[in-house]
């Protein structure tokens, strides 16, 4: 599932469903509604479509149907990071670096983190 690409609306709800956990379209509704003008009849068929394309599992066994995530959070970020280095960087994971942390402001911690990280990568070599 290397070439999962949720719409921005589908990433929304897989977000919420990711912190949530399984939840009802009211539920999911209810947060997506409290930042944007969403109708209920949108979000709903905006999960069966999910449902359909296996990004939800759906439980049938009470009255209001029960969804949950049906893919990983780390599988969508590989799948959107491997196509925006490829499509905007020619496939080059240190131009996405450098330009990331170009854009940005780094937070206190975070800089550590990345030295830890890239040290943990150096010493996996």
């Amino acid at each position: 599932m290397s070439r999962i690409k949720p719409t921005p609306s589908e990433l929304e709800i897989l977000k919420i469903l990711w912190e949530k956990g399984s939840s009802s379209v009211r539920d999911v509704h209810n947060i997506l509604s409290k930042d944007k003008d969403v109708f209920y009849t949108t979000t709903l068929k905006t999960m069966q479509v999910m449902f359909a394309k296996d990004l939800l599992s759906r439980d049938t066994s009470t009255r209001s149907h029960i969804y949950a995530s049906a893919v990983e959070q780390k599988e969508i970020e590989k799948s959107l990071i491997d196509s925006l280095v490829n499509s905007v960087f020619s496939g080059s994971t240190t131009q996405l670096i450098m330009s990331a942390l170009g854009n940005k402001r780094v937070k206190p911690g975070e800089l550590e983190q990345i030295k830890s990280l890239l040290e943990k990568m150096e010493d996996d070599e």
